[in-house]
């Protein structure tokens, strides 16, 4: 890999340059997307999305659908220093969203009877010497105690690191392969966060577990089980679990990641990284159209039976104002709007994925960040605001 340095806004910008890059975009299928639906674009949500940009944005993509029928729409651009759109139906890193579909595929293996709910996840996965009080329920819930891998909060507020994740750490890191085994030991050398089931605190661990217990249960992998109990049956063709392989096949936006090194803030083009830190927890590629698809279809009960939904959707409170299920949480994004979704994030992206219960209006979007300072507090605290603003427009028509 080489980087070569260039300057946006007086901004120092890395951009990683491999053998093979091609600039992917489409602006033709996101200007007829916008055009098609144009008539009924929903209010504000255009606005919302321009804010999102001027937030330090690269490009936006959205879906709205309600019992009318859908919207979809971008804003930004796909790439730095381009005029080119992002694709309406370009393709991106979902991040955690990737936990709703693993724990549709656990609650489909509890319904054929391979996994119970309440199992002690040791009685699956003995070589790890796992607190024999850790459930399957526990993982799903994030309620397990097991230290984050990706980084966790000590008692005493402070940060305690896991692997390297930001800054200049993660850049020279970003094309290495981790293996799940791997990481499960690297959180399992740390001290448990608190008792099994004492509360929440989310942790990639649980889900990078959850990847190894469908493995052992099924004897493939937890990408091919996904693959053939949802990706193929509802013909999402734009989701794909890319494992070690860096790019993102299809029409794509670029994502950049912004951060201080040696007094200077660099932005480096990741949209190429190896994602097998993530698996499990966080490695999917997908559309907002396959996401809505997706949500659409494990709603409205044809993933799961109706006592195995009602399981996903039994909720235990945060701490924060939502709430959280078997790999779904539910969120207030306003008065008499609830959502029922889950939210993903890389270093350079931000994924929504909501429903209302009874799927009457949906919202998938990605946020493709730009030329931004990702360790400052005021450009995180602006940028975190014009997210949550355009998911609560999008859900329910009015910002906080």
């Amino acid at each position: 890999m080489r980087t070569s340095l260039l300057r946006i806004g007086g901004v120092v910008v890395a951009t990683a340059l491999l053998t093979g890059i091609t600039v992917q975009g489409a602006v033709a299928s996101s200007e007829q997307a916008d055009a098609v639906h144009a008539e009924r674009e929903p209010a504000g949500v255009r606005q919302a999305m321009d804010e999102m940009v001027a937030a330090g944005a690269a490009g936006v993509v959205v879906r709205v659908s309600d019992r009318r029928g859908e919207w979809a729409g971008s804003a930004g651009v796909a790439e730095l220093r381009r005029s080119v759109k992002p694709s309406a139906d370009g393709r991106f890193r979902v991040g955690s969203v990737t936990k709703s579909f693993v724990a549709t595929v656990v609650l489909q293996l509890v319904g054929e009877g391979r996994v119970g709910l309440d199992d002690p996840v040791d009685r699956h996965l003995p070589r790890y010497g796992l607190d024999r009080r850790v459930t399957v329920r526990m993982l799903l819930q994030h309620t397990s105690g097991l230290f984050n891998y990706t980084g966790d909060v000590r008692p005493d507020g402070t940060s305690d690191p896991g692997i390297p994740m930001w800054g200049q750490d993660y850049v020279d890191n970003m094309f290495r392969t981790y293996r799940t085994d791997e990481l499960v030991r690297f959180a399992l050398a740390k001290p448990a966060r608190f008792a099994p089931g004492a509360r929440y605190s989310y942790s990639n661990t649980n889900y990078a577990l959850l990847g190894l217990l469908i493995e052992k249960v099924t004897g493939t992998g937890y990408a091919t089980q996904v693959e053939r109990r949802i990706v193929k049956p509802l013909g999402l063709r734009g989701t794909s679990l890319p494992g070690t392989r860096t790019g993102i096949p299809g029409p794509h936006a670029h994502s950049y990641f912004g951060y201080r090194h040696g007094g200077e803030l660099k932005v480096v083009d990741v949209t190429r990284m190896n994602p097998s830190w993530a698996g499990a927890a966080g490695e999917m590629i997908s559309t907002t159209r396959d996401l809505d698809t997706f949500i659409s279809a494990l709603l409205g009960g044809r993933l799961l039976a109706p006592s195995l939904l009602a399981e996903m959707r039994k909720w235990v409170p945060t701490g924060d104002g939502n709430r959280i299920g078997l790999g779904l949480f539910q969120t207030e994004f306003g008065p008499g709007c609830t959502g029922q979704g889950h939210t993903g994030g890389t270093q350079s992206a931000t994924t929504y994925m909501y429903s209302t219960a009874d799927r009457g209006k949906r919202v998938e979007f990605s946020v493709t960040h730009g030329a931004m300072d990702s360790g400052d507090p005021a450009v995180r605290t602006k940028f975190n605001a014009a997210y949550q603003k355009l998911a609560t427009v999008a859900l329910c028509g009015t910002g906080r």
